[in-house]
């Protein structure tokens, strides 16, 4: 099947589970038309990249700055370049990060998908007023890209 555009979609929060590679292989599998794009989710990597490019820091709080602002650059630029951004927050961590990548998002007007379980919905509340749909599972934001890419229903 010829596709006349080619989706990008933003795969941002949690990185300690492999959500994202569900999501791939199961667009994959239905031949989507979707390039999928990502922040950096080695955890040593995106905390050491600055020190590591730009030399040490004697304060942690410069440390994580350097490589805040470096991950910021791939961060804002994949966004601004995505069709739709999906946003996970996980069980075990609170992903302060993934909340700002959603408001930036927001900010930016680009279409939000929201995936986290029940016990969240209050935390995340205005984070998911701001989504236009909100998942639990990997399964669903692909039957919604899916849909929103062919407009029919499996």
């Amino acid at each position: 099947m010829s596709h006349s555009k080619i989706w990008t979609i933003y795969l941002s929060g949690e990185i300690h589970s492999n959500w994202r590679e569900e999501i791939e292989q199961e667009a994959a599998r239905r031949d989507l038309p979707v390039e999928f794009a990502a922040p950096v989710t080695d955890h040593g990597n995106s905390d050491d990249c600055g020190v590591h490019i730009l030399g040490a820091e004697d304060k942690k709080f410069w440390h994580d700055n350097k490589g805040a602002n470096l991950n910021a650059i791939r961060t804002r630029t994949l966004m601004e370049r995505a069709d739709i951004v999906v946003v996970r927050f996980g069980e075990k961590y609170k992903q302060w990060n993934a909340a700002f990548d959603a408001g930036y998002a927001s900010a930016l007007g680009k279409c939000i998908i929201t995936m986290h379980g029940d016990d969240h919905q209050h935390a995340l509340k205005e984070v998911d007023a701001a989504a236009l749909a909100v998942t639990q599972t990997p399964e669903q934001v692909v039957d919604i890209l899916d849909y929103v890419i062919h407009g029919t229903l499996a």
